[in-house]
């Protein structure tokens, strides 16, 4: 008698031998359907013995005995078929009434899709989320709120501030997966919004809301519920303190898309962008301004951005940063003062410290401005946050403009990234760049020697090394003295 091995078996149970007598298969057969594993609750990792501290996070105590239970394997029912004959109507998106969202999801949410929105507390996401859901619902699709950190009453204190209440717009406070299974089947809304997924619990799991195992269960039976009958999904992350998405890695392969929220906490300005995105591009970003109305789309955020700028100050440079595929200038500043201790300090906000060191060192090493007996402060003004290297140029001569105290002209704009050599090198769609500083005013911009003709009325000046932009850079300008009088 020949038996298969089972394919759920994990590998400590050994194949079947044809001696073996009856008892002995049975035995292994309840050994293979309910076998025993150790889970740890902080991570989810798993662990054949129990152990008092997990060996993938680290945490204590936190390991505890789970049973698992061995699943048949299915067979499949879909038959193979040309994928030209595959419909395409769960692809094309439905607009949501949100103008920065539609930019960037593309046009709005694909039926049957799924959306984790992800930022820091404070930053506006349930604010954001609920104008989605109003401004479907004003428009009569069904939306279903899932409120798992709010009551209901605070809820409704926050839309009655954005505007009118629709009926179509539903709410529900029980965070049990089942339960919202239940809603979504009665109600079948075109969106259902969980803020947040930490929040929900899959009562069939010992485990806590929030932790590893009841995220991706939840996440899965979601998938499972809406998926198949076109309902979007719109799921509410946390963040880590390092800015990282919390949970498992595998949430963000599960959804479709991934929103990523930030800005300045204490700034009035946000930004939304997408870092994964299923049905659409990834390279388009979303720019909003909290109010007391809530969130305002920002059509020109270089206008935005610019607003409170002093022409004429030095340290303060304009540079034409690249949001995705739209164009943003952004002010620069730098600041240069006398030690306050016996160490000097470089204090950064909104770019790259790490950048901002590595043009510091350039600028000591190539071009002869050293900073070791000063502190230095550079920011990018606003509340923006850049963090690519064709920033580079704009940080060097705003740290030397400081420095010497020497401004650049008010209508000069800098743009390029520096190499270790001192040398400036081409940056990403620069030609667009050019045209962004044109339409804003500016007539003159320093960028790299590779750089494409600029648009008619915009001079730029050629640079190969940071030494000859700083010395045509602060040629164009004035001394801070003359300046200010």
């Amino acid at each position: 008698m020949r038996i298969d091995p089972i394919c759920a078996w994990p590998p400590s149970i050994v194949r079947f031998n044809a001696a073996w007598p009856s008892q002995q298969v049975l035995i292994l057969l309840v050994m293979a359907k309910s076998r025993k594993v150790f889970v740890c609750r902080a991570c989810g990792a798993e662990f054949p013995s129990w152990t008092g501290q997990c060996h993938s996070c680290d945490e204590w105590a936190s390991v505890g005995e789970a049973a698992v239970t061995a699943s048949t394997p299915s067979v499949g029912t879909n038959a193979a078929r040309p994928l030209a004959e595959v419909g395409q109507e769960f692809s094309l998106p439905f607009p949501v009434g949100v103008s920065e969202v539609d930019r960037v999801l593309g046009g709005g949410f694909a039926p049957g899709s799924c959306s984790l929105l992800a930022g820091e507390p404070g930053i506006g996401k349930s604010t954001l989320t609920l104008q989605i859901g109003l401004s479907m619902a004003q428009v009569g699709a069904t939306v279903v709120l899932i409120a798992g950190e709010e009551a209901p009453s605070q809820v409704a204190a926050r839309a009655a501030r954005l505007g009118p209440v629709p009926e179509s717009l539903l709410v529900v406070e029980d965070t049990d997966l089942n339960a919202i299974r239940a809603v979504i089947e009665q109600e079948k809304p075109q969106l259902v919004v969980v803020d947040s997924i930490q929040m929900v619990r899959d009562s069939s799991l010992d485990n806590e809301p929030g932790s590893v195992r009841q995220v991706k269960s939840v996440v899965r039976q979601l998938l499972d519920i809406a998926k198949p009958v076109g309902v979007s999904l719109l799921l509410v992350g946390h963040v880590t303190k390092d800015g990282a998405i919390a949970g498992p890695r595998v949430l963000e392969h599960l959804v479709d898309t991934v929103l990523s929220f930030d800005g300045e906490r204490h700034g009035g300005l946000r930004s939304l962008r997408a870092i994964k995105h299923r049905f659409g591009p990834t390279d388009e970003v979303g720019v909003f301004e909290m109010t007391a109305e809530g969130l305002q789309a920002v059509p020109d955020p270089s206008d935005r951005y610019l607003q409170d700028r002093q022409a004429g100050l030095a340290g303060s440079v304009v540079f034409p940063s690249l949001n995705g595929r739209r164009p943003v200038l952004v002010e620069i500043q730098g600041l240069v003062g006398p030690l306050a201790g016996p160490v000097g300090q470089l204090s950064v906000q909104g770019l790259s410290h790490k950048r901002v060191s590595l043009v510091s060192a350039v600028l000591a090493s190539r071009a002869g401005r050293a900073f070791n007996r000063n502190d230095v402060f550079c920011s990018a003004a606003g509340g923006a946050s850049i963090d690519e290297p064709a920033a580079d140029l704009a940080i060097a001569l705003a740290l030397v403009s400081a420095l010497e105290g020497r401004p650049l002209s008010p209508d000069v704009a800098v743009c390029g990234e520096l190499g270790l050599g001192g040398e400036v090198r081409n940056v990403p769609q620069l030609e667009h760049r050019l045209q962004e500083l044109y339409r804003m005013g500016f007539r003159t911009a320093i960028a790299p020697s590779a750089a494409a003709q600029g648009p008619t009325g915009l001079t730029v000046i050629a640079v190969d090394t940071v030494s000859e932009a700083i010395a045509l850079g602060l040629a164009s300008g004035q001394p801070a003295a003359a300046a200010a009088a």
